[in-house]
Parts: C-alpha cells; structure tokens; sequence
C-alpha cells in the first residue's frame, strides 16, 4: 500500500517502493487505474487511464501486479469496447450514458455460457505447448472461436472438459507445469498488451487484401500481413474509405479503433457499422468485427493505449489462423497523446514538439502486423491500416513523414479530389505500394497474366496527363496534337470509369478482380483503337464523338460481378465501334490527301 504524492494532469508520482516498470496501480478513493511508466528510487511515476480531476495528495495507491492486459476469450466479436478494454455497453448500462470513473467491469461477460467442442486429438498425458488448440467454441455464426493454450503455459495434460456449456471463467483444462506446479486453464486468458504475441516464424506475404476499390487493389495492392497508411485531411473521405475496406476486405475478421477522433465521425462508425450487413454471408457484419472507442474527449493516456488493446486482440485471433485487418483511426492522434504526456514527463521536444521516440514507437507498432506460422502451426496475418490525419494535409509533417519510411503501401487522399467530388479520393501521383511484385504473381495466377503490364500502360497515362494538363492550362487545348489530346481524354475516361467507384451503388461498391482488370482491359483497348485511328489522321475530336466514350463511362454500373462474360464478350468487339472511322481515312494513306471533315 502507498499513497499519493504529487499530481501533474494524468501523470500522478506515489510512494509505492514494491512496484515495477510497466505495473497496473490503482489509484485514489475512486480506484482509478493506472500504468507505471518511471521509476525513482522508492517513488513511481504513473499514468492514469482516467480523468485525475478530484485526486489529491496523500490518497492510497496500490500496485495490481499486472501490467496492462487484455481478456481474450470468447465474447470479444461484436463488442464495443474503450480504450482499456472496458465494455461500452456493459458499462452504460452500470453507469448511464456517461461513463464514471472507476468503474471496472470485465470485458467478457461472466453470466453467458458458450457451447465447448474439446479437440478430439487431446488425450490425457499429452505434452501441450504454448498456443495448442484446446477446442472450439461457435462465438457467432460467422467465426469459430479457437480455444488456445496461453503462450506461456507449457505441460503435461491432466484432463481436458468433455463438450457442454461452460462460462467464461470456468476450468476448462488442467496441465502440470514443467515445474510440477498445476495450471488450470479457461477459455479465456490474458495477455500484455505492450507484449507482441510469440509465433514459430514469420511467413511471406503472397495474398492480396482484396478490398474490391479498384483503385486500391489495381493500382495500390495491399497483401494480407501488409501494413498501409491512408493519409488525408478533414473531407477528404477517411471514414467512408474505411467503411468500405471494413466491409468489402476478404479478411476474417476486422477491428476498428477509433483513437483520439471527434466524437461525432466515431458515433457515425459505431452507428453505421452495426448495421452492415456482412456481403459474404448475408448475416450482420458485426459478427465478425469488433469496435475500440476512445474519442477525442476521453482520457489521452487511454487513447495512447488504446492502438495497444486492439493489436494484441488482432494477433491473438491471427494465431487462431485467421486473417485479420486492424483499421487504426488515427495514429496522428495517438502520436499527438505520446506528445502531451512527453511534454508533461519533461523530456525534450524535437519536430513539431513530438518527442524524439516517435518514429520507434510508430515503427514497433507497425512491426506487429504480418503473416506468421502460429504457436499452433496455423497459418494468419494481421494487415495493420493507420489512418493518418495532417493538418492542412501536409504530408511533410512528422506524423506522416516517419509513417511513410515504415509502411509499404501509401493510399494518399486528396482534398482537391474529394471537393471535385471524385470518391475514393485517391491521389494516384502521391500513393505507391511495394507490394506490386508480389501482388502481380497472384494476379497472373488467379485473373490474367496481363494485369502488371496493364497496369503499368495505365499509370503510365495517368502521368502523362498531368504533364499535358499543365500545357492546356498554360496555352490552351489548340496546342496539342491529335495524338496527345487522345491520351489525354483515355486518361481522363480511365478517370472517370475506373477510379472512380460510388460506395452507395449496389453494382459499383465493391468490383470483384475479374472485373477490376476487364474494365482496365477494355478502357486500355478504347486507347489503343484511337492511337490507331490518330495515325491514320482522325482528328481526336471525331474520336471523342463515338458513342462507346459514353458507353464506357457506364460500364462499371452496368456490368455486375454475375454478368463478366457479357462485359468481356462488349470488350473483344470494340474495335467494330472504330472501324468506320477507320474506313473514312485508312484511303489518305494512299492518295496522301487528306479525308472529308480530317481537319483537326
């Protein structure tokens, strides 16, 4: 038992001589919960998780002989938790709509009981290791929720639960140490949040996140076990980006943080979420989903551990064999509370007042994400998206600077874009991946060995009509040829009917591989029937003029997922729609006299 000493916002300095680095104290008449972060002979320093206003020197405090856990077990998918874990729902409930202090509240209900299968391979005297399956319990109907031996935990087998409902916290499994000592086991255990989970080895990623946002998986692929960043200013459309992934990814199971975000964006995302429904499925997309919560408002220190909560939740159903995506929002949040607590603490600012470990602890956390054999040897991922939020949409500040060494693919969004009312807001100068290499062997494999080479033509265009944007702005339209005009309006139909994608059409919001590269495909082929056309002297107005430009703007809308061979067999004839044209000047090649209306 200690007390108080001196109180500096959420930094509070006990007499508490017992304690260690990185411990759970409680705090106050209150209980207020907090982490030991300095130690100085027989004081601590802590950080408090709650608002300390009210303390007061002199009150007790006491170490948990915890560090900062999490509860993993069945329960966690579909629950809104905060930043420590806390169930939002659970604790509204205790509380009103405005949540005490002090209160503690499991994060896994005690008085539900989940249906256990036990593993029919694990018989008595068997040695179990860390990460073992004990058996399975049906948390939703989407997930089977694997029962693991904690990390920790290593022995022989004594007895293991015959199939029937137990709770949360009842003896599921018993094993003797290898210190003789016997460890009972439940479905649930916890773990350090600040502790990476172990595996037996990393795996190389080869998968694509498939996200169904032609612009992302086309142009900027992710792989499952990648790690990414969406750096954006305010409108530039972060949240409906999210959702998107949240709800078109090919991955198992998604968690959302919300860290240190206005409350009003996270009440969209808490109210909009829920109410997906799972395309895969049909069934509700909360089933396999889980949602972390800690708003600007709430205390920063939470926020700063908030990212940490919901990671080590990631891997552990990573180790189950699941492939998992955590969308943190935003980590120039949780930097901006490393910040604050930095400049409490004393220690001396560098870029922008972020303390000088900011690009470690960014890089330690991103770290964490990749695709891993497990203890068990199953085989899962965690892909880490960090949405980043620079002021003005400076790229260049500290946040965003030192993500962009870290992570692999680079989804910038632009204001411009997004006030222009292009969605997703994309900027296909600004982004890149690293992962194109590994993305291309999938895609050759599972769609068509052409994707790399298209893809490339396509960014190739995109370029080239920046620099002729600049021209036209400069001098006029009047001051580029036939030729260079044409690959300006290909770049801007590809534009317009591939980049951009509307979330609330039922046929546009999510495009399947097959039509991603159809629709590139077919747009690339309009390009390469006009460049014939152009040499043959067809001025790039009369090219313009043909009714398949219009078509092929509707192409995305009107061409689902079930009708790719429709599209595809509209692609192979498009070079009926030029031959015409075609027909009118392929004679000037002869005479050398120009064709009726040829004039540019």
């Amino acid at each position: 038992m200690g007390s108080i000493l001196e109180i500096n916002g959420p930094l509070v300095r006990l007499q508490l001589p017992s304690v260690v680095l990185g411990e759970q104290v409680s705090v106050g008449a209150m209980g207020l919960v907090g982490e030991v972060i300095a130690r100085n002979g027989d004081t601590a320093l802590a950080q408090l998780y709650e608002d300390s206003t009210g303390l007061a020197p002199g009150e007790a405090a006491v170490g948990l002989g915890h560090p900062l856990s999490v509860e993993l077990g069945p329960g966690l998918l579909g629950g809104i938790f905060d930043g420590v874990q806390r169930p939002l729902e659970a604790v509204r409930l205790a509380t009103g709509d405005r949540i005490a202090r002090g209160v503690q509240i499991p994060a896994l209900a005690r008085d539900r009981r989940w249906s256990f299968s036990p593993a029919p391979d694990r018989l008595a005297e068997m040695v179990l290791n860390g990460g073992d399956v004990l058996g399975s319990v049906q948390e939703t109907a989407s997930i089977a929720h694997r029962i693991l031996v904690p990390p920790d935990v290593s022995g022989e087998l004594l007895e293991l639960a015959p199939a029937g409902d137990y709770d949360i916290d009842a003896t599921i499994a018993r094993i003797r140490m290898r210190d003789g000592s016997i460890r009972k086991l439940s479905l649930s255990h916890r773990w350090p949040v600040r502790q990476p989970r172990p595996f037996r080895r990393r795996d190389h990623a080869v998968q694509p996140l498939i996200t169904g946002q032609r612009i992302l998986d086309t142009f900027y692929p992710l792989l499952k076990g990648g790690k990414a960043a969406i750096p954006g200013p305010f409108g530039a459309g972060k949240t409906m980006l999210q959702h998107q992934i949240a709800r078109w990814c090919n991955a198992e199971i998604v968690i959302y943080v919300g860290c240190g975000e206005r409350g009003n964006e996270l009440t969209d995302i808490l109210e909009s979420l829920p109410k997906l429904t799972d395309p895969r499925t049909g069934r509700p997309l909360m089933e396999r989903t889980l949602l972390i919560a800690n708003t600007s408002n709430m205390p920063v220190v939470a926020r700063e551990a908030s990212v940490y909560v919901g990671i080590t939740i990631a891997e552990y159903f990573r180790d189950q064999g699941y492939d998992v995506v955590m969308v943190a929002d935003s980590t120039s949040r949780w930097a901006e509370a490393l910040r604050e607590v930095a400049g409490r603490l004393g220690q001396m600012p560098v870029e922008e007042g972020y303390p000088a470990y900011l690009g470690s602890r960014l890089a330690a956390f991103y770290e964490r994400a990749g695709r891993v054999e497990a203890l068990s040897g199953e085989h899962g991922s965690v892909t880490l998206i960090g949405a980043v939020s620079p002021p003005g949409g400076d790229f260049s500040e500290p946040v965003t600077s030192h993500t962009k060494e870290i992570i692999q693919t680079f989804w910038a969004l632009s204001k411009e874009l997004a006030d222009a009312r292009h969605y997703p807001a994309i900027d296909w100068l600004e982004s890149f991946s690293g992962y194109v290499g590994q993305a291309a062997q999938w895609w050759a494999a599972n769609v068509d060995p052409g994707w790399a080479g298209a893809r490339a033509r396509a960014l190739e265009l995109l370029s080239e009509s920046e620099e002729l944007r600049r021209i036209v702005n400069l001098v006029g339209v009047d001051a580029l040829s036939s030729g260079q005009r044409w690959s300006l309006e290909a770049a801007e139909l590809i534009k317009e009917a591939l980049l951009q994608q509307s979330a609330t059409d039922e046929v546009d919001s999510y495009a399947s591989p097959e039509k991603q590269y159809r629709l590139l495909a077919g747009l690339l082929e309009i390009h390469r029937q006009g460049i014939k056309l152009v040499d043959l002297g067809v001025p790039a107005r009369r090219l313009l003029e043909l009714p398949v430009m219009y078509e092929a703007r509707r192409w995305k809308t009107r061409y689902g997922d079930d009708n790719l061979a429709a599209l595809r067999e509209r692609i192979a004839g498009l070079a009926q729609d030029f031959m015409k044209l075609e027909a009118e000047y392929a004679p000037t090649l002869a005479t050398g006299e120009p064709a009726q209306g040829g004039a540019s």
